[in-house]
């Protein structure tokens, strides 16, 4: 998806999530509360850039007539910020972290909240179905783990002669089962390269790569992971491992092939 067109569709499922009412009235800015998967006041990240220029696209002004209450995840990023978000009153939350999202469900039942390419939200069960969201959440999903097999298959088809795939991915990882069909059809083995906690050993996750002979990478994204994109990135290409993403901002930050929807 290009970054243009993502950043309008974050601004404008935002801004329609906020009551008409309360744009209208000249003295009273809008509030936004944005929680990112990953990022710091430093280096805010992708989500943060599309969403700021997709606010500028529709004529919204930082400041001006428009307020947005940044909470990243820093080395904490369990914390509930949504929560947090919450109790300030915004008038409507964003996030693309799930830790995020729950937390602040949990909190409010009238505050609009809205997903950025959320992952598998009826699994997670953020919502009660993707055509029927139901209380006070929408936006935007993205399909991954459903379309785990295919993201192989064609993997397998734009580089042949991978034999072992490793699956990098934090702990608690629910997807593998999603790709052992598609591996046992094409004849590839699956290495589970689990890492763990808010500081994972990626590095040492590329040395058991190496030991197991993985040729080949698939990484799935998680607010863990996510942090460390661009050291995962040039890892797999020190280490020569064509590498497979879930989105395609892995590969504008260096990655080979992403496949998702």
């Amino acid at each position: 998806m290009p970054a243009k067109f993502f950043s309008y569709l974050v601004a404008a499922a935002i801004l329609t999530a906020i009551d008409p009412a309360i744009a209208q009235q000249p003295p009273r800015i809008p509030r936004i509360g944005l929680v990112p998967v990953s990022g710091n006041p430093n280096t805010p990240g992708l989500l943060v850039e599309a969403f700021r220029g997709g606010l500028h696209d529709l004529g919204y002004i930082e400041g001006k007539n428009i307020l947005v209450e940044y909470r990243y995840p820093g080395e904490e990023p369990d914390r509930l910020s949504g929560a947090e978000l919450v109790q300030l009153k915004v008038d409507v939350l964003v996030s693309s972290s799930t830790g995020a999202l729950r937390a602040a469900k949990q909190a409010t039942k009238t505050i609009p909240i809205v997903m950025v390419a959320s992952f598998d939200p009826v699994e997670l069960g953020m919502i009660e179905s993707l055509a029927r969201p139901g209380g006070n959440i929408t936006g935007l999903t993205r399909l991954t783990h459903g379309l785990s097999g295919k993201r192989l298959e064609l993997f397998k088809e734009a580089v042949p002669g991978i034999s072992r795939v490793g699956l990098l991915a934090a702990r608690g990882f629910f997807g593998l089962k999603d790709y052992e069909p598609t591996a046992r059809a094409l004849k590839l083995e699956l290495q589970f390269l689990e890492v763990q906690g808010p500081n994972p050993d990626i590095d040492g996750a590329f040395r058991e790569a190496a030991k197991r002979r993985v040729n080949a990478l698939i990484t799935s994204g998680s607010r863990q992971i996510n942090r460390y994109q661009k050291q995962i990135v040039d890892l797999a290409i020190k280490s020569r491992l064509p590498s497979m993403f879930e989105v395609s901002v892995w590969v504008e930050g260096g990655g080979l092939l992403s496949y998702s929807a």
